[in-house]
């Protein structure tokens, strides 16, 4: 039996993220509840946020910047507190859209040609030919997407992106089948396919019941399956990840895989995509959670000075 523990879910926070954040980690502080263990829910809205006393470990289900780019993890590392996903270092490549994608190139894995733009006046690259898509380069969640199918409205969506970051990354958009593969510990868990029923896989398709068809695991042959499980694995570890993660990949006609990018805090509600692959690998919900809190405290932690939580 698991031993019980002193848990801090941090949910909330300061990023554009943060509804979709509480409702992950009001689901986790549910679940690992349910097992019996006694767990605080902490907002870490106010910068003078502290954990609990007696806190063995952080469940991290923060989304976008501040939870997952690297700061409150090199914040827990200093004060010694064991936490869930990936490390400070790999959380901050991770939310770096334009670092995974550099991280994925140098690897030999498969990714969508991009390049970076700083400047809402910056011409049309060229050489390019549309449709191509629009990212502020350190967001999740889809926020700030634009979708670019003539040159005429270039200049429109890329004012938009740029409200959300000071870079936007532009990409060849990839047409074909929109994938993505959870990691658990050392394996990929069963493909799972997005089918928005209109329109593309945005914030509101994500968040919004009823809006996307889901299938996992995904109507692939044996031997594409583990070519895209290969793909995401290779970008995890490209970006030096731990633990769990997911990754969305862009599925060619003929079967090639194109990884996007790397989620290192992936969404836990009810709607949330790792967990019904974890599911459909017959991995509950509870389970799942138990499992992250299980890998978080095999990592060795001392404390290295710096504010206290």
């Amino acid at each position: 039996m698991n031993k019980l523990l002193q848990i801090t879910v941090l949910l909330g926070g300061p990023s554009a993220e943060r509804e979709v954040s509480l409702r992950t980690g009001r689901a986790v502080a549910g679940a690992l509840r349910s097992l019996g263990h006694t767990v605080h829910e902490v907002d870490p809205l106010d910068p003078a946020w502290e954990l609990p006393a007696g806190t063995e470990v952080v469940f991290l289900a923060l989304h976008g910047t501040y939870g997952e780019d690297g700061t409150v993890q090199r914040r827990l590392d200093a004060a010694g507190i064991p936490y869930t996903g990936c490390d400070a270092e790999s959380s901050r490549v991770g939310f770096d859209k334009r670092l995974t994608k550099e991280c994925c190139v140098a690897a030999g894995v498969p990714t969508a040609r991009f390049t970076v733009v700083t400047d809402a006046t910056a011409p049309w690259p060229s050489a390019w030919e549309p449709p191509v898509v629009l990212k502020p380069v350190r967001q999740g969640s889809s926020v700030g997407l634009q979708f670019v199918d003539r040159i005429a409205d270039w200049t429109a969506g890329l004012t938009e992106a740029l409200r959300f970051d000071t870079e936007v990354l532009v990409e060849e958009r990839i047409i074909g089948r929109e994938t993505t593969v959870g990691i658990l510990g050392v394996a990929a868990l069963p493909v799972l396919e997005v089918r928005p029923k209109s329109g593309a896989f945005d914030y509101r398709n994500k968040y919004t019941a009823g809006a996307t068809e889901v299938f996992c695991p995904a109507e692939f042959d044996a031997a594409t399956t583990a070519r895209i499980q290969a793909a995401a694995l290779g970008a995890f570890h490209a970006i030096g990840g731990r633990d769990y993660a997911r990754v969305d990949v862009m599925v060619r006609p003929n079967g090639d895989p194109i990884v996007l990018e790397v989620n290192t805090l992936p969404g836990m509600t009810e709607l949330s995509l790792l967990p019904k692959a974890a599911a459909a690998a017959g991995v509950g919900y509870a389970d799942l959670c138990q499992r992250m809190i299980a890998m978080a405290l095999l990592h060795p932690v001392s404390p290295t000075g710096g504010n206290s939580v």
